[in-house]
């Protein structure tokens, strides 16, 4: 009798554990707009990017996609800037908004999206998800300005 007790039980805790995978997808989806708009206001027009070249912003992806950590993303973000100038200077320049984004509003809304479904312990992987997303919109952006460049040359 304890043993279909304890398999109920586990799968319980296994239906509400897949609830709130859902619901953190489905809160996610909900902020995609927030993403693309605050990614493409960073990288506005043509000038603001005008060195950026879409296969250094590949490598930026590939890093995202290759990783668990915030912070490698980060790291790699500013030995960008150490090497060149192709991701602006300073504290105005693309890395830097970037990284600014990364730790102000996607970690706000990643937070808030765990706090509301009250699944705490996945901030770290809804974190990087937002990030990884709000980047990829970034490289479609990049890629609609430099094709716009192109047709003006």
């Amino acid at each position: 009798m304890t043993d279909l007790t304890e398999q109920q039980q586990k799968f319980e805790q296994q239906r509400e554990i897949q609830q709130k995978e859902f619901k953190i997808q489905k809160e996610i989806r909900q902020i995609e707009d927030d993403l693309v708009i605050a990614i493409e206001k960073i990288l506005k027009n043509k000038d603001s990017c005008k060195n950026l070249e879409e296969a250094q912003y590949r490598n930026l992806m590939h890093v995202a996609d290759t990783t668990e950590s915030i912070e490698v993303i980060k790291n790699f973000l500013r030995y960008q800037l150490g090497r060149d100038k192709k991701w602006g200077v300073g504290e105005n320049s693309i890395a830097q908004r970037i990284i600014n984004d990364i730790d102000n509003l996607l970690h706000e809304k990643a937070k808030k999206i765990v706090e509301e479904v009250n699944y705490i312990e996945k901030f770290k992987s809804v974190r990087l998800e937002l990030t990884r997303r709000y980047l990829g919109y970034g490289s479609r952006r990049l890629k609609y300005i430099n094709a716009n460049n192109s047709n003006k040359s």
